[in-house]
């Protein structure tokens, strides 16, 4: 029997998988993704901070410039990359992976300050005077606190992010469902079973993973700047009574977004924040905190509609 062509480059890609190690595997799956990005016309950036370190950052599209901001864990691409794809039609794209993360790292303290004020240095060397953001999880702190400089915002969107609204009856019941002491014991695991412990309370549908591969994603994107990242966690508490100490009288026109089934920042976090900015909340059935994975075409749809 003759194997017909389609047939046989699946057989080639299955092939072609199979044979790839874990670290081979993740690496190929993001120079796939850096390819795909370069093709449709992203370019590649890096801004020398202030403090030192440097920013990575991506620039694509034509239009009014868009913030999007990635979670903690992620980079601009494993979090934003099908929405790049199909919001540089419209605006000017601006994904940075955050210090720490990815490509970046920042000399200054691992705190939303310092985060925050990487994320505007791109913006200045830019000369973008104002700017719409989109920030999911971590992303959504970040854009909360650029929030509170109204005058340099357009409109923001925050994906299951609760702002200053969480408590430490929030945190202890986080720690609860994850089976942890801390949450930074959470968000920055140790070894690959932990991020399959994480990647269980980020997404709706469980994610099946070889060992080989959870501990390439552990190596790839949660191994550098342990520390670092452990004192992000450490300081949102810190952060948290900082914003909510800060007047909310001009803040945006904002939006938020939320997954019904979100383990990390339950729904009941989403609608108190709708109440506390008095901004529409919009819930996605069957859908976990990844919102931006499990829903791209939706996020697409309602930042589309938002931001006009």
């Amino acid at each position: 029997m003759t194997t017909t062509r389609p047939f046989h480059f699946v057989l080639i890609a299955i092939f072609l998988l199979l044979s790839l190690t874990g670290c081979e595997l993740v690496d190929w799956k993001a120079r796939q993704d850096h390819d795909t990005l370069t093709d449709a016309g992203f370019e590649e950036h890096y801004l020398t901070l202030q403090e030192g370190g440097r920013i990575k950052y991506w620039v694509g599209g034509k239009g009014k410039p868009l913030l999007l901001l990635h979670g903690f864990g992620g980079t601009a691409i494993s979090t934003w990359k099908r929405e790049m794809l199909a919001l540089n039609q419209d605006y000017q794209v601006i994904a940075p992976d955050l210090a720490w993360f990815g490509d970046s790292f920042s000399e200054g303290t691992p705190n939303l300050t310092t985060q925050t004020n990487a994320v505007w240095q791109i913006l200045d060397a830019m000369n973008i005077e104002k700017v719409a953001v989109a920030g999911i999880s971590y992303g959504g702190f970040i854009t909360y606190n650029m929030m509170l400089n109204p005058e340099r915002i357009d409109k923001s969107i925050i994906i299951a992010s609760p702002g200053p609204l969480f408590s430490d009856a929030d945190l202890q019941a986080l720690c609860l469902r994850a089976g942890v002491e801390h949450p930074e014991q959470l968000f920055v695991p140790q070894n690959g079973n932990e991020v399959r412990r994480l990647f269980d309370h980020v997404f709706f549908e469980p994610k099946s993973m070889p060992d080989f591969v959870a501990t390439d994603i552990y190596n790839s994107y949660f191994s550098p700047y342990r520390q670092e990242k452990a004192d992000l966690i450490r300081s949102l508490v810190h952060d948290r009574t900082r914003i909510a100490n800060l007047p909310t009288d001009n803040l945006p026109p904002s939006l938020l977004i939320w997954g019904d089934s979100d383990q990390i920042f339950p729904l009941r976090n989403g609608i108190a924040l709708s109440h506390y900015l008095s901004t529409t909340l919009v819930v996605l059935p069957d859908t976990g905190h990844g919102v931006t994975n499990e829903q791209p075409q939706t996020v697409v749809r309602l930042l589309k509609s938002f931001l006009g």
